[in-house]
């Protein structure tokens, strides 16, 4: 029911994620009205799914506390949650209020044991292949604790989604030298060395110019920064397109150029296009939930759906467990430190 489309999109979404991945099964929350003529359109979908109707749809402007007041046990965004915590299902996947969905996924499902905070993971394109960056905006200010929490939480997803043994990780800073950076930076990076996890290949600091580069395979945090910079992305990836679309129009010569060079602009479009790479992860719950872009249109829920497939089919949730179980167990102190912080419960 959320984002800027609702059924219109998310249906004709679940149809083609249906195609591509034919063991894949939906529960379906939502307004009756409203979600079973999008449904009828597509009666093999009909077949693999299940709907329940809900009376409350969360509203993209309601506050996260307003929602969660007033739409537990009967929202449509409450009960897709909530059947990732029964076992009804092993993903939700939402265009909803990314704040409601947020304070309903941590209510709801909890946090890990060992994870004081939840972060957003994105998947970020680079002229590598492709990165996990993280957070992206639900913990603002981390300490070195989390910080650590969101390198291992990171190198789950990567190994989860690429398929990769062991993710280079780096921590983004001011600069790459030990000496630059707050505190929390450069003490997680220490931690981080001295750690020397086997599923992890840590690799410093790293710029905000090498997360463009893929440098590493997972960019970690805090929320502050890592928001700013996913929104000055995207906001760059719509300004060249704008000058493109003027320097294609600009004289008869340019528009014959483009004729000519219609397919490089097509696979650089393609390169560019955010709904590939669509589907925020929440991570460091006891479930998988997966926020798709507010403006995304099928493609691209399509591919928020199929992020949290493949996450569910690699284990996500147990990779992040046994790593967090092996750091804990080779740093036993880390944790006594985290609780006796009074700084960090503070922030809490």
């Amino acid at each position: 029911m959320g984002g800027d489309h609702g059924p219109n999109v998310v249906i004709p979404a679940l149809m083609t994620v249906a195609v591509r991945r034919p063991d894949i099964r939906f529960i379906i929350y939502g307004r009756e009205e409203l979600v079973r003529p999008e449904l009828a359109k597509f009666p093999k979908l009909a077949e693999v799914s299940e709907f329940h109707h809900c009376e409350i749809a969360v509203r993209m402007d309601d506050k996260p506390s307003q929602a969660l007041r007033h739409g537990r046990w009967k929202s449509s965004m409450w009960k897709a949650v909530e059947a990732v915590k029964s076992g009804s299902a092993q993903a939700c996947v939402s265009a909803g209020n990314t704040g409601a969905l947020m304070a309903m996924s941590k209510f709801c499902l909890r946090t890990m044991a060992t994870i004081d905070r939840p972060a957003i993971a994105a998947i970020w394109p680079t002229m590598r292949g492709e990165s996990v960056v993280l957070d992206v905006g639900a913990t603002i200010g981390a300490d070195a604790h989390q910080l650590i929490d969101f390198a291992i939480l990171g190198t789950g997803m990567a190994r989860s989604v690429f398929g990769i043994d062991r993710p280079k990780v780096g921590l983004l800073n001011v600069g790459v030298e030990e000496i630059k950076g707050q505190e929390e930076v450069k003490e997680a990076g220490r931690m981080l060395r001295e750690a020397n996890m086997a599923s992890m290949n840590y690799h410093g600091f790293v710029e905000g110019d090498d997360i463009g580069k893929g440098t590493v395979d997972v960019v970690v945090t805090e929320g502050f920064a890592g928001n700013i910079a996913l929104k000055t992305a995207e906001g760059t990836v719509r300004q060249i397109a704008g000058y493109l679309r003027a320097a294609m129009n600009r004289t008869l010569m340019a528009r014959i150029g483009y004729v000519f060079a219609k397919g490089a602009f097509d696979r650089l479009r393609e390169k560019l296009d955010p709904g590939r790479s669509n589907g925020g992860v929440f991570l460091g719950l006891n479930g998988i939930v997966v926020k798709s872009h507010g403006g995304a249109d099928s493609d691209g829920f399509a591919a928020a759906i199929e992020l949290g497939y493949d996450m569910v089919r690699n284990n996500l949730i147990d990779r992040i467990e046994a790593d967090l179980d092996l750091f804990h167990a080779r740093n036993p102190h880390a944790q006594a430190n985290r609780k006796a912080d009074p700084a960090g419960d503070a922030k809490e």
